[in-house]
């Protein structure tokens, strides 16, 4: 993947993608913190907590970013079409795991749950990273499989 042009945004049917970073921060915070048992109900986990803070937001974001600029992770914000909401988030990372070269990952607020919109983007996002992206195989735990089942699969070895 290092000749492969990473998008840097993408167009779906009332919504957009664009790379999670520090220009969507506070979008970012007002969407997780208004849907935390929503998401910790499908994410599993312990993200988010209410105990978090804009500065808790600012260091993650930076994170995000970084983890982005060195490719080692693509997280996107699900955004409104004009910008001004965030509707989730988008996540393909590498695998850890024998037989995936990737693993795709999403949440949505509550009330775009409530409206379908998980399952519309978890269509178009495999359908993109079928058609617009060199991966192989790519998991989607806690969608086509039971995260416990993913948990348990093994390792992939380390390269020597």
């Amino acid at each position: 993947m290092p000749s492969f042009s990473v998008p840097t945004t993408y167009s779906g049917e009332g919504y957009k993608l664009v790379p999670l970073g520090p220009e969507v921060a506070k979008l970012d915070y007002a969407a997780y913190m208004g849907s935390i048992n929503h998401i910790r109900s499908t994410m599993g986990g312990k993200w988010p907590h209410a105990g978090l803070t804009l500065d808790d937001q600012a260091k993650d974001m930076a994170g995000e970013k970084a983890q982005w600029d060195a490719r080692k992770s693509f997280p996107y914000a699900v955004l409104s079409p004009d910008g001004s909401a965030e509707y989730g988030c988008f996540y393909i990372r590498p695998s850890g795991k024998q037989g995936y070269d990737a693993v795709a990952t999403l949440w949505v607020t509550k009330d775009q749950a409530e409206h379908g919109f998980d399952r519309k983007l978890a269509a178009d996002m495999k359908s993109w990273l079928a058609t617009g992206w060199p991966f192989t195989k790519v998991a989607w735990p806690g969608l086509d499989m039971p995260r416990d089942e993913w948990n348990a699969l093994p390792a992939k070895t380390p390269k020597k």
